[in-house]
């Protein structure tokens, strides 16, 4: 389990170009039944670029949408309250030549504090976890 009681944010840097992360990524997550929810529309630049924002030149960066389909669709069954907690983002971007990591984690404490559901904060927490050792073995 996480062993932080707030929120916090995982940070990595990897070698990997952005598209190589991300697809070790995939091929870790895979046998763990977590999948890659918006290979299509990970690329901010373009989505961005396709409601007519503009970015700056070299502008890089994936927002990488993280589903366990199996987990989080009993977990939103249970209770629909706890979908604004299931979504989990991974923020690859290029920095300095190098690509970053990067992942927004709650805590036990901090998801039972929005949602009062105990056995759900434990089960977040793991998931962050696995995560977090997912990202790790991609890098």
């Amino acid at each position: 389990m996480c062993t932080f009681n707030a929120a916090n944010i995982f940070s990595a840097t990897t070698d990997k170009s952005i598209g190589e992360f991300i697809a070790d990524f995939e091929r870790a997550a895979k046998p763990k039944g977590f999948m890659v929810h918006n290979a299509d529309k990970m690329n901010m630049a373009e989505t961005f670029a396709a409601h007519g924002a503009s970015v700056p030149e070299g502008f890089d960066l994936h927002l990488v949408q993280v589903c366990n389909p199996q987990r989080a669709s009993k977990a939103m069954g249970m209770n629909p309250e706890r979908a604004a907690l299931i979504p989990k983002f991974i923020t690859v971007f290029t920095k300095e030549g190098t690509t970053q990591v990067r992942m927004l984690r709650y805590g036990i404490d901090f998801a039972y504090e929005l949602i009062g559901d105990e056995d759900f904060s434990r089960k977040l927490s793991g998931s962050f976890e696995d995560l977090t050792a997912l990202i790790e073995e991609a890098l």
